[in-house]
């Protein structure tokens, strides 16, 4: 019986996907495989046990992934699955951020009492008008699922869209409308666009991207929008910015001290991919990850190990071996099989920077000492007997 631990609260269309063969745990300690949402896992201890974490959303920052990289241990994220909710907030949040919508809605409030208060707002309503978003520039840094959704999206609606995404793979360009301009520098979105919108993961190179050197090159009025990570924007900078006005607005998904303190700020409560669908595509995403993972040692949308699938195994045994991606792996592992009277039916190894996976389909099964001299392979982390 395999058993499985959830950090946070899971959705039950994920967790029902579980067959008989499976049993949740509330300890951590006994558990091969891990759901979590939004909790920090950086100061928690990983048993031994722990062969699979899944990430029921996209971000990966609450997990540490060097240490469990080091100790064979696959984690998994749900890209796309809440796509469709993240995007439909990024759409509002154009809207509040180009019609004053959150302020006259508050004025109408502050006037409710007024028993003229017909006449009054269409005296007053002037101060909140705004502006359409129908051919204005906007620019997307990051084509990824979400991304490319919002291009779409607001091409759709008449803006004038430019992308831009260095990394972007062939699965996305494929599906990014033809109206999207795909542009080589992410200046060319700070210069001529009037709404800005980022979508890319944090990482030290784009922590503070949008900072004071890179407003001082966006158009004078400009309207960022943050639905993507809270450190990608240098908080000191937009405060400055809102306040002498070089930036209109600033709308965030990641409400902090400072942004809603901040002038001309549009502050939501991190509501992205807070919908009942979204949460339910990555449940069922992440479960079915990890079930794949646990019985086939398949590999799909990891964050720390490459993918790799092999399918169903059909031979006598199946084993995986993480690695260190170095010379000569292969040949250690292969020679080690040999030497033990072992003959390999099918095999693929895969790397991704730092590490790489083996995956063998055995003709016979694997004898414990065998297991053994695998694992003390110098650069070996992990062998594992799926089979």
């Amino acid at each position: 019986m395999r058993k499985i631990h959830c950090i946070n609260n899971i959705s039950k269309c994920g967790t029902d996907l579980f067959t008989d063969q499976y049993a949740m745990t509330d300890s951590m300690a006994e558990a091969e495989g891990v759901l979590v949402r939004s909790a920090s896992m950086h100061d928690m201890e990983l048993p031994e046990s722990l062969l699979a974490i899944a990430r029921a959303g996209a971000g990966v920052n609450n997990i540490p992934l060097d240490r469990c990289a080091q100790e064979g241990i696959v984690v998994f994220n749900t890209p796309g699955a809440n796509a469709n909710g993240v995007k439909e907030l990024v759409l509002a949040g154009l809207f509040l951020a180009s019609r004053d919508v959150v302020g006259g809605i508050n004025w109408c409030q502050s006037i409710k009492d007024d028993p003229n208060i017909a006449k009054t707002v269409e005296k007053g309503k002037k101060d909140f008008a705004g502006s359409e978003i129908k051919g204005k520039k906007l620019g997307v840094i990051g084509l990824g699922a979400i991304g490319a959704e919002v291009a779409n999206a607001a091409a759709a609606l008449g803006m004038e869209v430019y992308g831009f995404d260095p990394y972007i793979s062939v699965n996305a360009a494929w599906g990014l409308s033809r109206d999207v301009k795909h542009i080589t520098s992410a200046d060319t979105i700070y210069e001529e666009c009037d709404y800005i919108s980022v979508h890319v993961p944090l990482m030290d190179a784009t922590k503070g991207m949008i900072g004071a050197e890179t407003i001082a090159k966006m158009k004078d009025g400009v309207v960022v929008l943050n639905f993507a990570r809270d450190l990608l924007v240098d908080d000191d900078a937009m405060a400055e910015a809102l306040e002498n006005g070089k930036v209109a607005r600033y709308v965030t998904d990641f409400p902090n001290p400072k942004s809603v303190n901040m002038k001309g700020a549009i502050a939501i409560p991190h509501l992205g991919a807070s919908t009942e669908e979204s949460e339910d595509n990555c449940a069922r995403m992440a479960v079915k990850e990890i079930m794949d993972y646990l019985e086939n040692g398949t590999i799909k949308n990891s964050v720390n190990f490459p993918n790799c699938d092999m399918g169903v195994c059909r031979g006598a045994s199946r084993v995986a071996v993480f690695h260190e991606n170095i010379p000569n792996m292969i040949g250690q592992i292969t020679g080690i099989l040999a030497a033990a009277g072992v003959n390999i039916s099918d095999m693929t190894n895969k790397s991704r920077d730092k590490y790489a996976y083996t995956l063998l389909d055995l003709e016979t099964k694997v004898e414990d000492i065998t297991i053994q001299k695998l694992d003390a392979i110098k650069g070996v982390c992990r062998v594992r007997v799926v089979k």
